[in-house]
């Protein structure tokens, strides 16, 4: 009898032993991290990721990046993250980036998955600036005549909307090139009447305003949130990979369109956010992307966000 009664526990715990083994992996990640910059609310969306040949892409000897990367204890191919900038103003709800939607394969194209996941819909958003108009960032905002935000106004400097939404540079564009081109015009195409570029420093919403920082694209822009004396400014492509160009901000990379005009921007970019002590972010530091510089040797170091819960 009490060899029986021993018996029920046991096979008890057996069996609960045997449905957590079974369980199966979730292979996913959080798509989103939420803070506040004053009053206002930003959530980092999270894209997806893609491997980057640091080791080519980046202007120096590839020995010195790789002896950089594993400093950092990363090797190349570096899975590089894709951020967008979810700001929530109390007025108006304005996406920065969105990503590469269907253009660059399935390790990207999240941001719809992560913003229904930080509790909003597609079709809330109110506005979009887009930093620059390579695919990784404007993909995300539809496919042809498709645009996955209905209701929102897109908005980029009039230098990139000028040179990637040109028929005539699409025509003229090499087999290769072509695609640097097609990428954006689709991704455009469902917001006819919506698509409204702005010239140089701009204030767009009420504590949102742009920053020209050209040289990695024609219009590359940097975006400023500012609220109640708290500042986080958005660099875009101003840097890719961390390990690398915090500490020589001196390294260009292969997908600057005028890497000497890229280079001065980073520099400045850089030394400001170091003496200023804002917050920055980009799209290509590890998610969620935000962080604070400081001034160190020759170059910079990161600080990425200290987790919180309560934000």
């Amino acid at each position: 009898m009490i060899l029986k009664k021993l018996a029920v526990p046991f096979a008890i715990a057996a069996i609960a032993g045997a449905a957590q083994a079974a369980a199966p992996m979730a292979k996913t990640q959080a798509g989103f991290y939420r803070m506040n910059v004053g009053d206002f609310e930003v959530t980092v969306l999270n894209d997806g990721t893609i491997d980057l040949p640091m080791d080519q892409l980046l202007h120096q000897k590839p020995e010195k990046t790789n002896k950089a990367l594993e400093h950092n204890f990363l090797k190349t191919p570096v899975e590089t993250s894709v951020n967008a900038f979810l700001v929530n103003t109390g007025s108006k709800l304005v996406l920065i980036d969105t990503g590469a939607g269907g253009l660059f394969g399935p390790t990207l194209g999240n941001i719809l998955t992560s913003l229904k996941a930080a509790g909003y819909q597609p079709e809330q958003v109110d506005e979009i600036y887009i930093t620059h108009l390579h695919g990784d960032h404007v993909g995300g905002l539809g496919a042809q005549d498709k645009p996955a935000f209905p209701n929102a106004v897109v908005r980029m400097d009039k230098r990139d909307a000028d040179f990637f939404l040109s028929k005539a540079n699409l025509d003229k564009a090499s087999a290769e090139a072509k695609g640097n081109f097609q990428g954006p015009i689709s991704a455009v195409s469902g917001y006819a009447g919506k698509v409204k570029p702005f010239e140089g420093n701009t204030e767009l919403v009420p504590g949102v305003r742009s920053t020209s920082s050209y040289g990695h694209t024609p219009g590359h822009t940097t975006y400023v949130v500012e609220s109640k004396g708290q500042k986080l400014v958005l660099i875009g492509d101003l840097m890719h990979n961390a390990a690398v160009q915090f500490p020589d901000p001196g390294v260009t990379i292969q997908f600057d369109s005028d890497s000497k005009a890229a280079l001065a921007q980073r520099k400045a970019a850089f030394a400001e956010a170091a003496k200023q002590g804002y917050w920055m972010g980009a799209a290509h530091l590890p998610f969620p992307g935000v962080g604070h510089l400081r001034a160190e040797g020759k170059g910079y170091r990161f600080f990425p966000v200290n987790y919180s819960a309560n934000r």
